[in-house]
């Protein structure tokens, strides 16, 4: 039977088994999952000696199905399928005790039923023993994925090991696993650390009676009146819809983390200008089973968002009723509900998103994608997809765009199973889970900034985010010289930070109407001469334009001009055409925002008419220094 917040390696000999195990250990226990079956050597009779592998699986998030001993060292181990669902069968996790010392094993799984997979690039499994609980991979050089003759051409997954220590128990898995009990735990540790920073609520509950819990971080003060000017946003973030991508589970650890720190001014400024709402395990009966993808009556929840329902999917449903009540909500705005999963055939971190027939609205689609990927080192930008693919119309990317506003932007953010190639370049960095937790810190990172530069959250002061670190109390001061000098008071300049580097930020479009009607800015240019630049339409959806209401305190609707007469170079009697600048621009458009020359904060200063003080002292400077030369 299955044991519920019980650690898989806490027993540490065979003879320490249940009561209900027979004799022989022929039963399997648990929907299928082995338990405590011991491998004997054929004609072998009596009591299991010391060599005669143990096989368990049967704990929370364990899988596996069957052990067949075809030869002297050598085990074929059979995976089993999700609960009512015999079609998914890739996530493994089980132990194996009574090992000898030194004793050399090979074990192949042979009913994996992804061919294409990270295995083909190098991914490997994962051990840790009772003694070692840090998990490590097994080395690529004993792992080997082939298609095997002798199991009718089906992929098979074998790989060696060797047990060092015999009173140990040793635990496999896929990945690092990541339990509902887990997840319990950890929030009630969390709960009593940060009792202030968040509030834990239970959405509704699974099928199996399990809880469905719901994290709140919300210290927005709430205004007397609440209206377009002073609407509250919202982000929505859930996790584990799949329950053998645990990899999704340490990134909204990280995420949580990183939000509940009291005393982080980024995190707290997060807190107080944005509610976040996060579920971090969607598929709790799933993950306590140990399926790959269903939940436990065998559905595929991540294809069943546009047809779900409260008896068979009561997760979806209570997700869903609480999305419709805040987007529905004249006080609340969702702008962002992001899906994290794990992938198991592709390297790196990206993000799915979808097409949509309003350029514009696409345009303020792609912002946040390429935000994310300058905060992170590890993102793969030829991974990257943007889609409406009707095959995809039960996934919650494909059916929130339907069934919410058009405020709302809905990604899937995918981690790698395996790990990331560094730079553009062949080595293969393996990911742990201290790596997958820096993704969801890189995740409310990002969020910082789309929030800064769409002028909701206020940019704190550089010394806040950035405390400047004392001398050390080793520093000794040099001596101070006999002979006075003279000191120069040292002028007061304004300290200007370095801008942001941002990878590839250009958006760009080029259709037949993106230009259409735009007015021409001549400028003055340093080689003596002009340039033209073409200023696209009024943009409703630009990043500080996203609502016209709360950003409409622009005024465009004069058209101030004045005319200078810059002096010429060479002769004089040459006369000069006059400029004629255009000194309020239009309204941003996100087709000629650079964004990579963008500073923090600085996307006000890109779309206003500060640019006016710059071109006028820019044709001041040139009449001056023609001038001078003159004289």
């Amino acid at each position: 039977m299955f044991k519920e917040a019980c650690d898989p390696l806490k027993h540490t000999s065979m003879y320490q088994r249940a009561e209900e195990d027979s004799e022989d250990s022929d039963g399997e226990g648990g929907l299928g999952n082995v338990s405590r079956v011991i491998i004997r050597p054929p004609g072998h009779s009596g009591k299991a000696k010391r060599g005669h592998l143990c096989f368990d699986a049967a704990f929370e998030t364990g899988n596996l199905g069957r052990v067949d001993l075809v030869g002297e060292f050598e085990y074929d181990l059979f995976l089993r399928p999700d609960t009512c669902n015999p079609r998914y069968r890739f996530w493994f996790n089980f132990t194996v005790d009574n090992v000898k010392q030194d004793q050399r094993v090979i074990f192949n799984i042979v009913n994996i039923n992804k061919n294409r997979n990270l295995f083909k690039d190098g991914m490997t499994p994962l051990v840790k023993s009772s003694s070692r609980p840090k998990w490590q991979r097994i080395p690529r050089c004993e792992v080997f994925y082939y298609k095997s003759v002798i199991h009718q051409n089906h992929y098979v997954l074998s790989f060696a090991f060797g047990f060092d220590k015999e009173d140990e128990v040793y635990q496999f898995a896929l990945t690092f696993p990541y339990s509902y009990s887990k997840l319990q735990a950890y929030l009630n540790a969390l709960e009593s650390k940060f009792p202030e920073s968040f509030e834990r609520t239970t959405l509704g509950m699974t099928v199996q009676n399990r809880k469905l819990e719901l994290i709140t971080f919300d210290d927005v003060k709430k205004p007397d009146k609440v209206d377009q000017k002073n609407i509250i946003h919202m982000v929505v973030v859930f996790a584990r819809i799949h329950p053998g991508e645990s990899p999704a589970s340490y990134v909204v650890q990280g995420l949580i983390e990183y939000l509940a720190a009291a005393n982080q001014p980024i995190s707290k400024a997060l807190r107080e200008n944005v509610v976040f709402k996060i579920i971090p395990m969607l598929n709790p009966d799933g993950v306590f089973l140990g399926n790959n993808r269903c939940n436990v009556i065998g559905h595929d929840l991540n294809r069943s968002w546009n047809k779900m329902s409260q008896y068979t999917h009561p997760t979806l449903a209570a997700a869903m009723k609480m999305l419709k009540e805040y987007d529905n909500s004249s006080c609340y705005q969702v702008d962002f509900v992001i899906d994290i999963h794990a992938h198991s055939s592709l390297t790196g971190t990206f993000i799915y998103g979808s097409t949509y027939d309003n350029v514009y609205r696409y345009e303020r689609h792609l912002v946040f994608p390429k935000l994310f990927a300058s905060k992170c080192e590890d993102f793969c930008q030829e991974h990257m997809m943007f889609n409406a693919d009707d095959r995809k119309s039960g996934t919650a990317r494909r059916y929130f765009v339907e069934a919410l506003s058009d405020n709302v932007n809905t990604y899937t953010l995918e981690v790698s199973m395996c790990g990331y190639y560094l730079n553009d370049t062949n080595v293969l960095t393996q990911y742990t889970e201290d790596g997958y937790m820096r993704i969801g810190r890189n995740l409310a990172r990002t969020f910082l900034e789309y929030y800064r530069f769409t002028n909701i959250l206020p940019i704190p002061p550089v010394d806040e985010l950035r405390p400047r670190k004392g001398r050390p109390r080793t520093h000794r001061p040099r001596a101070r010289s006999r002979t006075r000098s003279e000191v120069r008071l040292r002028p007061k300049t304004v300290r200007t930070y370095a801008p942001i580097s941002y990878t590839d930020l250009s958006i760009c479009y080029d259709t037949d109407t993106s230009n259409e009607g735009s007015p021409i800015r001549y400028m003055y240019s340093n080689y003596g001469g002009f340039r033209m630049r073409a200023l696209g339409p009024p943009d409703q959806y630009s990043l500080s334009n996203i609502q016209t209401a709360r950003f409409s305190n622009l005024d465009f609707s004069s058209d101030y001009r004045f005319k200078v007469t810059p002096k010429p170079k060479t002769a004089p009697e040459h006369k000069m055409p006059p400029i004629e600048i255009l000194t309020v621009p239009p309204k941003p458009c996100l087709t000629i925002i650079d964004f990579n020359q963008l500073t923090r904060g600085g996307l006000d200063e890109a779309t206003s008419g500060r640019k006016l003080d710059r071109e006028k002292e820019k044709i001041r400077r040139h009449t001056f220094k023609s001038s001078s030369r003159k004289a």
